[in-house]
């Protein structure tokens, strides 16, 4: 069996952590993905609804901050560089496959729709909680933020308590 490498996650977390205070450093704003997916929403709003997002107090923030083209949000072109690079590293590690996998007690069918399910929820969660755990917790957590520890500590907590219940779906 060819045994996997992966990077140390210490050294990880610690590239991780400088990147964290470079942007912080660089922007005033920690890392985050559910930013850019609110500036492709408000684009996508502002394509149908021409003006709308100028007016709605949910889009101000993401509408003012690039007048015409929320697209150009610095966040839209990190998610796209952490997906391209996912790619790349999934490429050069020889670990790239497009196959879905499940457990022998489920089907693809209920991966599938648990993958959605959870992702409309994650995503609506963040909404919630004006951000998502790289948002809240990560960047929370960087600059010693209540918020960010209580984040973080309800996002384990919540994975240990509905772990329990879905795991067989998975074993």
């Amino acid at each position: 069996m060819n045994e996997k490498k992966f990077m140390n996650p210490y050294l990880a977390g610690f590239f991780l952590g400088l990147i964290l205070l470079a942007t912080i450093y660089i922007t005033g704003r920690g890392l985050g993905a559910s930013g850019a997916v609110k500036s492709v929403y408000t684009a996508a709003v502002e394509s149908i609804l021409p003006g709308y997002t100028a007016n709605a107090l949910y889009y101000q923030e993401y509408s003012k901050e690039h007048p015409g083209n929320p697209l150009k949000n610095w966040l839209v072109f990190e998610v796209i560089g952490v997906v391209i690079g996912a790619f790349i590293s999934g490429l050069v590690s020889n670990r790239l496959k497009f196959k879905l996998e499940h457990s022998p007690k489920s089907t693809a069918k209920i991966r599938i729709a648990g993958a959605l399910i959870g992702g409309f929820l994650f995503g609506f969660g963040a909404q919630l909680g004006r951000g998502c755990t790289s948002g809240a917790a990560l960047s929370g957590m960087a600059v010693l933020s209540t918020g960010g520890l209580i984040t973080m500590a309800a996002i384990f907590g919540g994975a240990y308590l509905f772990a329990y219940f879905f795991r067989k779906l998975w074993i």
